[in-house]
């Protein structure tokens, strides 16, 4: 066998130890990790379906609408009509509401028969809200809004099938905004035992 001659990689010294030996990969990842990254993961699995599920049935609106305001049309004025029947619904669970509201329309020109109410079909309803149909009684809700003391105004016709006449209404609704202590209870019948 031949000698191999010789050449500038011979001069170099020997290192001690392996030499041009790689590294051998760490023998696999502990297994809390794995267990702490799979219940992480899980755990965002769950909280997305849970979320596109109520998404999906409307439990939760991503895009929601604005709702309506009753910012007065440019160019209306508000003006107090009393030739328009007012329709009064209380929507609090106070009662006595309706006949304060009716005196106080009387008291401003309204005739007696024009001015008529109940007790409405929820007792949560949030501010007291005047209700018109068409855009030409926009005006005459607003001047009863104002009579009332700056309730708010909005037009819709889900109150049209209440008017029995041909004559134009508007609906008031009150709101627990008018809820106060000033409103008398009805008094109990409930005798108190004397002393």
């Amino acid at each position: 066998m031949s000698k191999r001659p010789h050449d500038r990689f011979d001069d170099v010294p020997r290192a001690s130890g392996r030499v041009g030996a790689h590294r051998a990969e760490q023998p696999g990842m502990n297994g809390l990790v794995v267990l702490l990254w799979s219940a992480a993961v899980a755990l965002v699995l769950i909280v997305v379906g849970i979320f596109v599920t109520l998404v999906m049935m409307g439990r939760i609106d991503l895009f929601p609408e604005a709702e309506p305001t009753s910012v007065q049309t440019p160019g209306v004025v508000a003006e107090v009509d009393t030739s328009y029947r007012v329709l009064i619904l209380n929507a609090t669970p106070q009662s006595g509401l309706v006949a304060s509201v009716r005196t106080q329309l009387l008291a401003e020109g309204w005739a007696a028969d024009a001015v008529f109410g109940s007790d409405g079909a929820t007792q949560q309803f949030d501010k007291t809200t005047v209700f018109y149909i068409d855009k030409g009684d926009e005006s005459a809700a607003l001047g009863l809004a104002e009579v009332l003391g700056g309730a708010e105004v909005e037009q819709s016709d889900f109150y049209a099938a209440l008017n029995d006449t041909e004559l134009p209404q508007l609906t008031v609704v009150i709101g627990l905004d008018k809820v106060s202590d000033d409103v008398p209870e009805p008094e109990s019948t409930e005798e108190t035992p004397a002393d």
